[in-house]
């Protein structure tokens, strides 16, 4: 016993140890748990509004999060890039590399903004129900129309996330899901003054706080003493061949992103077709998912952020020992929540039980989290694998491989499968969420043994770069 606790503080203290991926991780897991009380409020609200809202909210937001997340993963590789160069001691090409992810968001803002008007039609292809349809199609174009400040949003966070600098971006998401909350309520259900909007005050509340946030990290961002070590004002010129390499190296991100949001997307798309309680309980399930998915991306960031430092500064061991500690982390977060998950279901599904017309309703849709909520609480273990691992991958530039792993695992345990199998062969609720837990499974199997390889200790995404290195006074 005293030999294993002795362990724990010796990797406390060491570099890339317990103390520093919890010093970066933790404003990190604040602020994606700020984003879950967003997203999870939001559900919320519209859960008490109507039965019809709720199941309509998922579809709508994972279809808009899936057109999205392609240009959202290849704008936040800037944090890798911002990383090797802080390593590598080089902080004037952090200044150049921002306002090439600036640049890349402001152009996926206006192909996002041309987007928002074909909603009306995927989601009639999707089979929803017509009031479902309706819904969806106001939540996804206004949601589609203010993407921009979210992008925007993702290029300024690396300025301080790639640095191992986390907590403007904590203080930042934390008055944005303060300004949503009450923004959500109010306009979803008519108080304050405001008008009852429904479906469309949702999204309009989140778009609201996404240009509040942006303005936000406008103002802590370019201030005079960041343009004096980094740049930030000055390095404003477009840098064709960074802009080429943020695109070679972000691309397969952004790849990943998408294939991944676009193989829920289908699976959300193919469980509306079993039913509104099916699709209820699964969106119930999925915002409970929540608390436990987006905090670990906390964990994510903050291991891409330290093994991109040590590969620029030539030492990817110091990478070894922050991913190892990571991984404990947060399986010691993960275990408990998951323990929760099966042992106390019904005390996190009744949050969203409806009042009205549908409260008699709810019982059957509990009755379905319940058993969902069991394959969230084992897949979510494997979860860690996959995040971790893949997040110090990232870090490295082993875009490509993630990019592709995802693409074929997706199709081929997600989309394909679900596809056929509840349009021809009839699935249920729960056979439909095997499939999802196994394609979670299989990746983080996949992600472990390409860690585990070591090829990615002699990648990197910057230029070389001339010895002897000196570091900035």
């Amino acid at each position: 016993m005293n030999s294993f606790i002795q362990r724990i503080v010796e990797n406390w203290r060491r570099p890339g140890g317990y103390r520093e991926v919890f010093k970066i991780s933790l404003p990190l897991i604040i602020s994606m748990s700020s984003h879950t009380v967003m997203l999870f409020t939001d559900r919320l609200f519209l859960g008490r509004y109507s039965l019809d809202t709720l199941a309509a909210s998922v579809p709508a937001g994972s279809l808009a999060f899936m057109f999205m997340c392609f240009f959202m993963g290849v704008v936040e590789f800037t944090n890798t890039f911002v990383a090797q160069y802080v390593g590598a001691h080089l902080p004037r090409r952090v200044g150049s590399v921002l306002w090439q992810g600036i640049y890349l968001a402001l152009a996926a803002g206006i192909l996002l903004a041309g987007l928002s008007f074909f909603g009306e039609s995927l989601f009639r292809l999707a089979g929803h129900a017509p009031r479902i349809q309706e819904l969806e199609t106001v939540y996804f174009r206004i949601l589609m129309l203010g993407a921009v400040f979210g992008l925007l949003q993702n290029a300024l966070s690396c300025f301080y996330s790639g640095r191992g600098l986390t907590m403007p971006l904590m203080i930042v998401n934390v008055i944005g899901v303060t300004l949503n909350v009450p923004l959500d309520y109010m306009l979803i259900n008519g108080r304050g003054g405001f008008p009852e909007m429904g479906m469309a005050g949702s999204a309009v509340a989140t778009v609201i706080s996404s240009a509040v946030m942006l303005l936000l990290y406008i103002g802590v961002v370019f201030r005079e003493q960041n343009d004096r070590v980094y740049g930030v004002r000055r390095m404003w010129v477009f840098d064709r061949v960074l802009f080429g390499r943020l695109l070679k190296f972000g691309t397969p991100s952004g790849i990943q992103f998408f294939v991944d949001i676009f193989g829920f997307a289908m699976f959300l798309l193919m469980v509306g077709r079993l039913g509104r309680d099916a699709l209820a309980a699964t969106n119930i399930a999925c915002s409970i998912n929540l608390l436990a998915f987006m905090p670990m991306i906390g964990f994510s960031i903050a291991v891409s952020t330290l093994v991109g430092q040590a590969i620029g500064r030539g030492c990817p061991e110091d990478g070894v020992v922050a991913t190892r500690s990571a991984l404990h982390l947060t399986c010691a977060y993960m275990w408990v929540l998951a323990a929760l998950f099966v042992l106390a279901p019904e005390w996190l599904i009744n949050i969203f039980k409806a009042s009205g017309d549908d409260a008699g309703e709810f019982t059957a849709v509990r009755r379905l989290t319940v058993g969902v909520l069991r394959f969230v609480a084992f897949y979510s273990v494997f979860d860690t694998i996959n995040v971790i691992y893949s997040g110090a991958l990232r870090g490295a530039g082993d875009t490509k491989f993630i990019g592709w792993t995802i693409a074929c695992l997706s199709l081929g345990l997600i989309v394909l499968p679900i596809t056929a199998g509840v349009v021809y062969f009839h699935f249920g609720l729960y056979t439909v969420w095997g499939f999802l837990s196994a394609y979670v499974c299989v990746l983080a199997l996949v992600f472990r043994w390409r860690y585990r390889q070591g090829r990615w200790k002699r990648m990197r995404v910057i230029e070389p770069v001339p010895l002897p290195l000196v570091p900035p006074t």
